[in-house]
């Protein structure tokens, strides 16, 4: 399994992106539950071609000022985060939560959109019965 321009842990800074960006689709106490489970997840591999069509994101264009980024940090021999996930659900028509590295599954994906990908993947809190407490 190639992850030659993947680092083994997460950055420091990746747990807080994530929660920013859950924070727009979770209530809080169901954020910090899911930084927490991705802090102690078991590191797990998935292609970026996958990771996108689970999620349903659109790839990114090469272009793209984000997606340049990391291909020239993996140009210049520097690695990537491991991209933090929160588990979908078919059964619900619930896609793939990119919590943070979008424009690195992206970047991959022009490396080569086979390459095994690190991830870390929390679960997705159960549906509560009372959704008017957000």
């Amino acid at each position: 399994m190639d992850v030659s321009h993947w680092l083994d842990e997460p950055e420091e800074h990746d747990f807080p992106a994530a929660a920013h960006y859950l924070s727009l689709v979770l209530r809080p106490r169901d954020v910090s539950t899911i930084v927490a489970q991705l802090r102690v997840a078991t590191t797990l591999y998935f292609a970026a071609k996958d990771l996108l069509r689970a999620s349903n994101l659109e790839l990114l264009e090469r272009d793209n000022v984000h997606v340049r980024h990391d291909l020239d940090k993996v140009k210049s021999g520097r690695r990537l985060s491991p991209v933090l996930l929160v588990r979908g659900d078919a059964t619900r028509g619930l896609p793939l939560v990119i919590a943070d590295g979008y424009h690195r599954v992206c970047a991959s994906y022009w490396i080569n959109e086979n390459t095994m990908i690190p991830t870390r993947l929390a679960k997705l809190p159960a549906p509560r019965a009372d959704a008017s407490s957000r």
